[in-house]
């Protein structure tokens, strides 16, 4: 008895497509034999075979330095354009960082 197939029609870019060719050329595979191989492990897993990663801002980044680094965080108040202000009196460090950078 015969096993019915099923296409997957995908769009990737085309030096991926080609860069990945040449890689699985070089393993004796080719991309049929290679998606396959990625179906198939999905479900022997119920899961992707590697874990995405979210890319993390450039603000989330600056949170975590300031956490690691124990930086006291400072609220400051703005003017009515928006602009900080820093009081020299009472956060000096914040002061100083923001007129001498």
């Amino acid at each position: 008895m015969a096993i019915a197939k099923s296409n997957v029609n995908v769009k990737i870019e085309s030096d991926v497509k080609e860069l990945a060719s040449q890689l699985l050329a070089r393993m004796g595979l080719d991309q049929t034999t290679a998606i396959d191989m990625f179906y198939r492990q999905i479900i022997a897993e119920q899961k992707l075979p590697f874990q995405p990663i979210v890319n993390v801002t450039l603000d989330e980044q600056l949170a975590a330095a300031i956490v690691s680094k124990n930086i006291q965080r400072v609220r400051l108040d703005t003017d009515e354009n928006g602009h900080a202000l820093a009081d020299k009196s009472r956060h000096p460090d914040t002061y100083n960082w923001a007129v001498d950078g």
